[in-house]
């Protein structure tokens, strides 16, 4: 359950949290590697005097059994991405990171949180910093990045994300919003904003053979819709 600023509780049983993305399709989306998210979801083992060592998850898997992700996860994965991919540091690192800010603020499930923008997120970035022995500049670039990631969500008057509008082509907060993830739309698969066509269809089309100005025109998209859509889906 995921707790609102007032410290009610949101049930689990909200759109949000319903297992709906397989490991492999929910790495596209978020434009990790499979193995990468695949950590993060189930913990991995590693090498150690004696034997193996275990690192747990760093997310909450919505179903487990069936190894299903929700559109919460999918935000995790997305904020987990902006500390973890850039300096490649060890998931027990980001996790301490993680769980020491949480502690700190008494703020469930952090990675979900606008929170995130503002202190949390400097108390994150600060815990991070000194667990990798990252400069003082180093700090504010990563605070900046972080901050590029977290631009990209929308929150609802709640306070729980509602949307994820993914990088296309480079990871900028300024970078044109043309492609969304919404849990309420084609069921949680990324579409353009403006007409709610699902990038992968748009990308079938042209694979077919079909011109940009073609699918453009049925669609009532601009050719830069069209074309965003189909980068989006050969990068994913």
């Amino acid at each position: 359950m995921i707790a609102n600023p007032r410290g009610r509780p949101i049930p689990k049983t909200d759109h949000r949290d319903t297992p709906a993305y397989g490991l492999a399709e929910a790495a596209r989306y978020v434009d990790l590697a499979s193995a990468t998210l695949r950590s993060w979801v189930f913990g991995r083992e590693y090498p150690r005097r004696g034997g193996k060592g275990v690192f747990r998850p760093l997310i909450e898997i919505a179903d487990r059994d069936q190894s299903l992700l929700s559109f919460n996860n999918l935000i995790e994965a997305h904020v987990l991405r902006a500390l973890r991919t850039e300096h490649g540091v060890s998931i027990k690192d980001v996790r301490s990171a993680v769980k020491y800010a949480e502690r700190s603020l008494s703020i469930e499930r952090l990675l979900l949180r606008p929170e995130l923008r503002t202190h949390a997120g400097e108390l994150l970035i600060e815990r991070y910093g000194q667990l990798i022995s990252l400069s003082r500049s180093g700090q504010l670039a990563m605070k900046m990045l972080l901050q590029s990631y977290l631009k990209r969500i929308e929150w609802d008057t709640s306070h729980i994300p509602r949307r994820l509008y993914p990088f296309v082509r480079t990871v900028s907060a300024e970078a044109p919003r043309l492609i969304v993830i919404d849990p309420l739309i084609a069921f949680g698969r990324p579409v353009v904003v403006s007409r709610g066509i699902t990038t992968a269809v748009i990308r079938d089309r042209i694979d077919d053979g079909e011109s940009v100005d073609a699918v453009s025109r049925d669609y009532e998209l601009d050719r830069t819709e069209v074309e965003q859509a189909v980068v989006y889906e050969r990068a994913a």
